[in-house]
């Protein structure tokens, strides 16, 4: 089995070395082409026409659509169905209102629990995709069910807000940007009609994050620059919580500076939200894991954005992620090391760095085009050892 968009030279590779191991210079030779035309065709460096690749089909016993990258073979993996069951949930499908409403205390707990599988579980999205749909039906109907009792109401619309930021990050990792933009929406909606000014700018920064997906750094930006400016007050009354939702929110801008390549716009904001993170501490205030580490991480990923890949191994080095409280932030920290040792052609440290990920997140190394793009450039190009083991790392993770 092999991934739908799996490149023409991949798939080939993976058919010779699958059917019978069959060496490149004899597939080559009864195809008629050389040796070093067919490695470079698995290499992704040369296009075949359509009758070398009718022939190499021929000689492997495959059909000439299993070669071809843009054909959708039966044994691909199926899409997520979690997704309807979301959407369902999102369209409004869920109790009748005559049924009686979660209570409160149950409905924070289960938000709650919701928010740490996600933040810890290795299985995350498959634990998500089981819970979210019943959860969102819930916290709806507890809103509506609420609506003439103005202290309940508030407090299931606070329910509301936590739950929608969670889908948010689920939606967005699971492709669905423009769901990931509808449950930002409504986040933004039930933290000001709970009149809750926390809340209001976690929403901020959870629809910053939708837009820096969709490549809209500048509104990013333009979202938690208004959002901090609202906190400001707060901030200087010396709340707290206020003032590391606004470090998490300076943390935005940062990200927005170097999606437009402003690397020293990008280290200057950085050097203000550490600033904060030393007030602060250590924290997740409104799930955003927001502190030192996390602002250090975030130095690194700018590193690694601006091509000084040496630079930003010398800051990884000296960052230990074992407080973290986020199982996805120390996944893309590992992720981002792994990408500079692949900008290095340091193959080795690339697998072994691959290889924790697995260990970490599979089903985030699955979900991942980065982590996807580093396995499929070590089968083309590191040594026959190396590659073995990420081909047969790619094949744990349905890539293959």
């Amino acid at each position: 089995m092999v991934a739908p968009d799996l490149p023409i030279g991949d798939r080939i590779r993976h058919y010779r070395q699958t059917r019978g191991n069959r060496r490149q210079d004899v597939i080559a030779g009864l195809v008629g082409i050389t040796p070093d035309y067919l490695s470079q065709i698995e290499r992704g460096l040369k296009t075949p026409t359509v009758q070398v690749l009718h022939a190499i089909a021929k000689e492997l016993g495959v059909p000439t659509a299993a070669l071809l990258s843009e054909a959708a073979l039966p044994a691909a993996a199926p899409a997520d169905s979690s997704e309807p069951a979301i959407s369902r949930a999102l369209m409004g499908y869920g109790p009748p209102r005559s049924t009686d409403p979660t209570p409160l205390p149950i409905l924070r707990e289960r938000v709650e629990q919701a928010w740490r599988s996600w933040q810890t579980s290795p299985t995350r999205f498959t634990d998500a995709a089981v819970t979210l749909p019943d959860l969102i039906a819930d916290v709806e109907h507890t809103v509506r069910a609420h609506r003439s009792e103005p202290a309940p109401h508030r407090d299931a619309l606070r329910c509301a807000a936590d739950l929608y930021f969670l889908l948010r990050s689920y939606l967005r990792r699971t492709g669905r940007v423009d769901l990931s933009l509808m449950a930002a929406d409504r986040a933004v909606r039930a933290a000001e009609d709970a009149d809750d000014p926390l809340r209001i700018a976690a929403a901020q920064w959870n629809l910053g994050h939708v837009l820096l997906a969709a490549d809209e750094a500048e509104g990013a930006e333009q979202v938690a620059t208004r959002a901090a400016a609202d906190l400001a007050p707060r901030v200087a009354a010396h709340d707290a919580e206020s003032d590391a939702m606004a470090g998490a929110l300076k943390l935005v801008t940062v990200v927005a500076a170097t999606r437009r390549r402003d690397w020293w716009t990008a280290r200057d904001r950085l050097n203000e939200t550490r600033d904060i993170a030393r007030r602060t501490g250590e924290g997740n205030v409104m799930w955003t894991v927001y502190g030192p580490t996390n602002v250090e991480l975030h130095r690194v990923s700018i590193e690694m954005e601006a091509g000084e890949a040496g630079e930003a191994l010398r800051m990884a080095d000296a960052i230990d992620t074992s407080e973290l409280p986020s199982r996805e932030r120390e996944f893309t920290f590992t992720l981002e090391v792994a990408r500079c040792y692949d900008l290095r052609r340091e193959d080795a440290s690339v697998l072994l760095s691959l290889l924790e990920l697995e260990q970490l997140a599979p089903e985030d190394l699955a979900r991942q085009p980065l982590a996807r793009d580093m396995l499929l450039g070590l089968v083309r190009r590191a040594r026959a050892m190396h590659a073995r083991q990420a081909e047969a790392l790619a094949v744990r993770l349905g890539l293959l």
